[in-house]
């Protein structure tokens, strides 16, 4: 992420008032039902449905694939728009499953900033780590949700020690839980001197806040036991001697991430989240680009496309683009340039999401994210302006590490196991090579659980089942380099050739010894394993 210098200009006070973020973690560490909260408290729910609960309030707001209301889990990032106090929240819910994790590194470039929820009982688990260096590389500002401490969890200052020595960063506690497990009653807010108690009866009401001063304030003693105060305060003065206080420039910078305790399931500790995210969550950022960077408050419009979802509304064919706006004021009808292929195109019908939910966006504003209906015109790396020829760099696409042939189980319709294959590889949800040699295509993708996703949504969405095979093949890598030495190496390795939704040549390759070789054999070319999906 670019740094906003202190003498940047104020931005306009629309913009200002955004923010953009994800939510990131392991499976199962309650991402989807914090988000869920998020909603309900940004008015923009009645009711949260529980990803655990039966039937119809099992169905979450922001799971729409039929696989992911079925399983219970996310394999796609959803977008969703809602205004807290006064700021309008941008909330990115990404999948936790590591099958799916090339979505969430994308999703990952089109926000400001990202809370990471980890399990109070479980801390740091190796996906949260995943993505946790993924934000590193962006210098995201984290803010951390420790969840589930309703339940049996590890001492608090273990967890704070494991966040800090796993994911070097320094942790600070924003809240201090009081009692674990069934023990738990609550929450001190460091950063506001209060007591914040939770009620087991209601899951959706808001907890109940005293305002004290500070841990002397006898008032505490009306509503902790003695044990637990103790606790609390013996707990709370090793952590003032140890941690570092909340700095909210280290935060900006990622260096420091200010942690709050709660149980999302019970709505508590989610309100102290989000005036933390509201009142010290970043505004919304440049962009890095070529041959410039972009600023927010620039007047002329600028979006980029970061993910492409086929068939959001299954009775309409419809490929929704989700750009995130860059820079300007949005205006529903406006044309804009379509860098890549240099058409102008004009925006008629742009959504703002609320999970899968839609309504028509009359405007938006950067640091917003909007949805652009499209027929494939759109791909992901694309960049939109008013006319200027500008490109958002740094939106990566990952080399497959499973590779399986497929076939359509009537071969009459082959011609539309192309179509739905080029879809999802425009969609980003796969990588789809045509061979050089023979028929048929190779999809490859970051987990296994894609080619039951995959083979479950071309029967759903297309009413073609299909089969896929074991390939010959364990990876994949794109080849660059001078024309002469490329056309050379492409006519020498025919079988090892395919060719990517792009038509950019791709090796494919059995054994790392075929890597080492080509490396050896070709030294003007280049083999590698991301392909920047700037276009």
């Amino acid at each position: 992420m670019l740094d906003r210098s202190h003498n940047a200009p104020e931005l306009p006070p629309e913009i200002a008032r955004r923010r953009t973020f994800a939510i990131i973690s392991h499976p199962d560490a309650g991402k989807t039902t914090l988000t869920e909260k998020f909603l309900l408290y940004g008015g923009a729910i009645q009711m949260a449905g529980q990803v655990r609960a039966k039937g119809e309030a099992r169905r979450t707001r922001s799971d729409f694939m039929q696989m992911e209301k079925d399983r219970g889990i996310s394999v796609s990032a959803s977008a969703m728009s809602f205004d807290f106090h006064n700021y309008r929240f941008n909330l990115v819910d990404t999948p936790g499953h590591s099958d799916f994790s090339e979505d969430t590194y994308r999703t990952l470039t089109a926000v400001d900033a990202a809370i990471m929820v980890i399990d109070g009982a479980k801390g740091v688990e190796s996906q949260t780590q995943k993505l946790f260096e993924v934000c590193r590389m962006r210098d995201l500002p984290i803010l951390t949700f420790c969840n589930k401490m309703d339940r049996e969890s590890r001492d608090t200052l273990d967890i704070i020690d494991e966040i800090q020595e796993n994911l070097a960063i320094d942790v600070t506690p924003a809240s201090w839980p009081i009692g674990v497990g069934r023990d738990f009653l609550g929450c001190y807010d460091v950063l506001n001197d209060r007591l914040e108690l939770m009620d087991r009866a209601d899951r959706n009401k808001v907890a109940e806040s005293i305002k004290i001063e500070g841990l002397d304030d006898p008032k505490l003693a009306e509503h902790v036991p003695e044990h637990l105060l103790e606790q609390l305060k013996e707990g709370l003065e090793m952590a003032r001697e140890l941690l570092p206080p909340f700095d909210r420039q280290a935060f900006l910078d990622g260096t420091l991430t200010p942690i709050w305790f709660g149980s999302a399931i019970n709505s508590f500790g989610v309100q102290e989240l989000m005036d933390g995210m509201a009142k010290y969550g970043p505004e919304p950022q440049p962009q890095k680009a070529t041959p410039r960077p972009i600023s927010p408050e620039e007047k002329k419009v600028m979006g980029y496309v970061f993910k492409v979802q086929a068939n959001m509304d299954p009775k309409h064919r419809d490929r929704v683009a989700f750009v995130r706006l860059a820079a300007g004021h949005f205006k529903r009808g406006m044309k804009l340039t379509h860098v890549r292929s240099k058409k102008p195109m004009s925006i008629s019908n742009p959504v703002l999401f609320l999970a899968s939910d839609r309504e028509l966006a009359e405007e938006a504003w950067a640091g917003d994210i909007i949805g652009i209906p499209n027929h494939g015109q759109l791909r992901i790396g694309d960049t939109l302006t008013e006319g200027e020829d500008i490109r958002v760099t740094g939106i990566p696409s990952f080399a497959p590490e499973l590779l399986q042939g497929v076939r359509a189980g009537d071969p009459m319709k082959a011609k539309h196991l192309e179509k739905a294959l080029m879809q999802f590889a425009e969609e980003g949800a796969a990588k789809v090579f045509k061979p050089a040699i023979g028929s048929g295509f190779i999809v490859g993708v970051v987990g296994a659980l894609q080619f039951e996703v995959l083979a479950s949504r071309i029967e759903l969405e297309y009413g073609l089942p299909v089969r896929f095979d074991a390939s010959q093949f364990t990876s994949a890598r794109w080849v660059t380099g001078p024309r002469l030495e490329l056309d050379k190496f492409i006519n020498a390795n025919k079988q090892h050739i395919s060719y990517d939704h792009d038509g950019d040549p791709v090796f494919l390759t059995r054994l790392q010894w075929d890597i080492d070789r080509i490396e050896r054999d070709y030294p003007e070319l280049t083999l590698s394993a991301t392909k920047e999906m700037m276009v």
